[in-house]
């Protein structure tokens, strides 16, 4: 099994290597919010003991591992258009490897782009070394792995690539938003922050924050606990859903 996983995540890491355009495209959206976004707002907006833009820094990390992550689900479509998983299923390779191989092939990629976001972070000044970069790097895993098996799972079920896309863009941005990557949650609105406690970025956000400033708005182990346990539902519920529809 550890051999079948293996080769599934090394094709996901041969895929993201030929394609390096990936890499800076998915880097660069965020890298302009990042620059004209936190110098923009932050001009006007403050936030509590810190600047803006370091307060910015959790939550661009955030939205780097969001992006790459679940829009790797889209790889099953591939997969799926030009007959790989076709020939995969027939080969003695049992479900729940490629489904443990793609997602971590996923979730690996998307920590690889977040980790060159934290190193640009670093350079602009934005976030400190220190060991809270140690943390930080095992909760992007996290949340990459919480969000890839999201896109799994909706990839699983849908029949165009059209109609992914639509879904993952109607999807994704309210779940960046909701998350507190761009302002406090405690100031936001009580049916906001009611929204907000139902996303699983918000704890992931959070948690960066706790681990790259010291600040968050839970504390350190409620934001892993429940980041883990949407993580672990998603999971299931995405090898569910791959199996369902290869049968």
């Amino acid at each position: 099994m550890i051999a079948d996983v293996y080769a599934i995540w090394l094709r996901e890491m041969l895929r993201m290597v030929r394609a390096r355009s990936r890499i800076i495209g998915g880097l660069a959206m965020p890298f302009f919010w990042f620059v004209f976004i936190g110098a923009g707002i932050g001009s006007a907006f403050s936030t509590p003991g810190m600047d803006y833009t370091a307060f910015l820094a959790p939550g661009i990390l955030g939205m780097v591992t969001l992006f790459t992550s679940i829009f790797s689900g889209v790889s099953v479509m591939w997969d799926r258009q030009f007959g790989f998983l076709k020939e995969i299923l027939v080969a003695p390779v049992s479900r729940t490897s490629i489904v443990i191989g793609k997602t971590l092939g996923g979730a690996t990629t998307a920590v690889i782009n977040g980790v060159i976001m934290l190193a640009i972070s670093v350079a602009l000044g934005a976030v400190q070394p220190g060991y809270g970069i140690l943390v930080a790097v095992p909760l992007m895993f996290l949340i990459a792995v919480c969000f890839v098996s999201l896109g799994l799972a909706i990839a699983s079920r849908m029949k165009s690539m059209e109609g992914f896309q639509l879904i993952m863009s109607f999807l994704v941005m309210p779940i960046f938003f909701l998350s507190g990557a761009l302002f406090p949650l405690q100031s936001a609105p009580t049916w906001m922050k009611l929204l907000s406690y139902a996303d699983p970025l918000t704890y992931g956000v959070d948690g960066l924050r706790n681990a790259l400033l010291g600040s968050g708005m839970f504390p350190m182990w409620l934001d892993v606990s429940v980041l883990a346990g949407f993580t672990v539902a998603l999971i299931l519920a995405g090898a569910y859903l791959f199996r369902k529809s290869i049968e």
